[in-house]
């Protein structure tokens, strides 16, 4: 279930470029990439997550890290809405899939173990607990292990995590566990993971580690290594890293290099659109497709 403490607001028109979803505090409005700390209970190991995407969803949504407070976007290309493929008998994104709060995978830097240069994004992560979850739902999350997978030549680490209140989670504490209880499961994520852009006539994706999961130990440190960069990324180290186009502007972190003011955050959130209903989606977004069937 969410942590009480943060919740969301959508803004403009549903299915379409409008559409936002920002996540607030108690207070208003802040931001999902910057000011929710990464780590939930250090006793107990466990760590934040903003969902981005609910299970058996398609629409391709993501924290808009260009954009001040960072709003849940949904992606495009060409100027088209972006939908994952039905790659079957997969049906849309297969967990809730989100990322980690005060990550980031460094574009200039390269992986000792992967040999690849970070996506320049927060780090991944999906949630494999019973409830489909909601578009800026933060959680608290245990973290299992996490998959290696090569996108056009970049690292990018996808994080098999658990809702800590998920009714499972208590049995779950590593990969092991997780095959015991639902067998076949991880196989079926690194397939999803190998075939769904093949839709797009893209070929294969590909995997470090030939492909083998790594654990929940090794998932820890590149959380940690992730954490570092983004630090670097807001000027909280002493090795500062160049952000480009990436928004910094934060609400919350203390010692930043760019701090936006609760008035200002207000603004922003409320210079949008109220939500509203859009038009249906599209019915080709349904389509099965059995490409990776026939190769």
């Amino acid at each position: 279930m969410p942590v009480e403490l943060y919740s969301a607001e959508e803004r403009g028109q549903e299915n379409t470029d409008t559409l936002k979803v920002f996540v607030k505090d108690s207070t208003g409005p802040i931001s999902p990439f910057h000011d929710i700390p990464l780590v939930a209970n250090s006793e107990a190991n466990t760590f934040h997550i903003v969902v981005e995407i609910p299970r058996w969803t398609n629409a391709k949504m993501e924290i808009d890290t260009k954009s001040p407070l960072h709003p849940i976007v949904q992606d495009q290309k060409k100027g088209k809405l972006r939908y994952v493929a039905n790659s079957f008998p997969h049906h849309g994104y297969i967990w809730n899939y989100g990322c980690f709060p005060q990550t980031w995978e460094n574009p200039n830097h390269k992986d000792d173990s992967t040999q690849a240069n970070g996506d320049n994004d927060p780090v991944d992560c999906c949630e494999i607990g019973h409830r489909v979850a909601k578009r800026g739902d933060v959680l608290e999350v245990k973290v299992l292990g996490t998959l290696a997978m090569i996108d056009d030549g970049e690292a990018d680490w996808k994080m098999i995590v658990i809702d800590v209140t998920d009714p499972l989670a208590a049995e779950l504490n590593n990969l092991e566990d997780v095959e015991k209880a639902m067998p076949g499961f991880l196989a079926a994520t690194r397939d999803w993971f190998r075939i769904y852009k093949i839709p797009d006539g893209k070929p294969e994706n590909n995997f470090a580690f030939d492909g083998e999961y790594q654990d929940a130990e090794f998932a820890g440190k590149i959380l940690n290594e992730t954490n570092l960069y983004w630090k670097q990324l807001v000027g909280l180290d002493e090795v500062v890293e160049d952000p480009g186009k990436l928004s910094i502007g934060n609400v919350l972190v203390e010692g930043s290099k760019e701090n936006i003011s609760r008035e200002e955050a207000s603004s922003i959130l409320s210079e949008t659109a109220e939500f509203s209903s859009g038009p249906e989606q599209e019915t080709s977004v349904d389509t099965w497709h059995y490409g990776h069937l026939k190769q």
